[in-house]
């Protein structure tokens, strides 16, 4: 007869705290890389400049698409309300406010915005562009 001195089961590897954990990195990185994107909350095609410079100060982006619609920091604004929503945001101090206008929109549109925003106490205003 046979006896068997050794009972315990075989020995076994639990990867699922492993997954876990990668799954948990691959979201912190998803997350992260959302926030390296800048929007500007509508599709534009911006046009190129050689002389263009980044601007690292407080700033708001105007953008206008092709059609003319506006967004002021991503959401989405008409033309009557664009100071009211501007000087709410200087509330007394300084803002650079960039212009992100379509390649392909009316000029008259981007004066007509430029304009509006003449008026307001600590208003900088910018165009933005593409390097070359």
């Amino acid at each position: 007869m046979r006896i068997f001195e050794n009972d315990d089961p075989p020995a076994q590897v639990n990867i699922v705290p492993a997954i876990d954990m990668i799954f948990a990195i691959l979201t912190y990185f998803i997350m992260a890389s959302l926030f390296l994107t800048r929007a500007e909350g509508l599709p534009v095609n911006l046009p190129q400049a050689q002389n263009a410079e980044s601007q690292t100060n407080r700033q708001s982006i105007i953008a206008i698409d092709a059609n003319g619609n506006l967004a002021f920091d991503r959401e989405t604004v008409t033309l009557e309300e664009l100071p009211d929503r501007v000087s709410a945001k200087v509330n007394g101090g300084s803002l650079i406010v960039a212009i992100a206008a379509d390649e392909a929109v009316d000029y008259g549109r981007v004066v007509a915005v430029m304009d509006s925003l003449r008026g307001i106490e600590g208003v900088r205003l910018g165009i933005s562009t593409k390097q070359q």
